[in-house]
């Protein structure tokens, strides 16, 4: 296992791990519909992109695989966090947040924010961040309801 920083040329495969995520979540959690509408974030939503492209970030490789990764955009907010179904709850998210914190600390950010979803919340609980709020968004027509988070580090 290597936990690597993201380089320009993994933004396919870093695509494939964000719908591999999404598309394998429950359907009592969410529905196929809120699914779709997540997913099509990765085409429609311009700071997706900019995420990639522009943020810090590491991605995490088992079996010359890549299983995970989360990015930091702008360098204060972690901006996506995605493990590929097979390696959800076997600690693997929670080896990538611990590097996404270690070059947040390292680049001399004292405090990491982000919205997390109904999955993502319960891990970072774990890791210490907490709540600020819960919102509802609106994607495609749906509502989200999210969480706002936050960690002083």
């Amino acid at each position: 296992m290597k936990l690597k920083q993201i380089t320009e040329k993994d933004q396919l495969k870093l695509k494939e791990v964000y719908f591999n995520s999404i598309f394998s979540i429950d359907e009592n959690t969410y529905s196929k519909e809120h699914k779709f509408a997540w997913a099509y974030q990765a085409l429609e939503n311009s700071q997706f992109e900019k995420s990639l492209l522009n943020g810090m970030g590491s991605k995490l490789i088992y079996k010359n695989k890549i299983i995970g990764f989360a990015t930091r955009y702008p360098q204060n907010r972690l901006s996506l966090f995605y493990v590929r179904n097979n390696y959800k709850r076997k600690g693997f998210g929670t080896i990538i947040l611990n590097s996404i914190e270690r070059d947040a600390i390292n680049s001399g950010i004292k405090k990491l924010r982000t919205e997390a979803s109904l999955i993502s919340y319960k891990l970072l609980l774990k890791n210490n961040w907490e709540i600020d709020s819960k919102e509802k968004v609106n994607i495609k027509g749906l509502i989200f309801e999210r969480y706002r988070m936050f960690k002083n580090l």
